[in-house]
């Protein structure tokens, strides 16, 4: 019996579909905000009682979310951005934004 090349690319294809689909499966998609959310809120060392909403998704390199909480310091409610990077799993956050600016409710 004689193999194709068309028969091993389409394996090879068939095989990329199926981890593409592992990849973005629910439980998956559910483990990356559980821990954009962890890291997050442990980064946010400026504010007490903090909580984040996270983007479903982010980008294709990054995890995304908001940040917010009552500065240490200070009265009101702030907002931070917090980057995460999808590969190395560190997070970066942005500068204070003030409760005039980005309105904050708790759901």
């Amino acid at each position: 019996m004689r193999i194709r090349p068309t028969s091993i690319l389409s394996l090879f294809a068939a095989a990329s579909l199926v981890a593409a689909a592992h990849a973005s499966s629910g439980d998956a998609w559910e483990e990356l905000r559980a821990d954009v959310s962890a890291r997050c809120i442990a980064a946010a060392e400026s504010l007490e009682g903090a909580s984040a909403v996270v983007d479903p998704f982010g980008t294709e390199s990054y995890g995304l979310a908001l940040v917010s909480g009552k500065p240490k310091d200070g009265d009101g409610s702030v907002t931070q951005i917090c980057v995460y990077d999808k590969q190395t799993k560190a997070v970066e956050l942005g500068g204070e934004i003030g409760a005039q600016l980005v309105p904050v409710s708790k759901p």
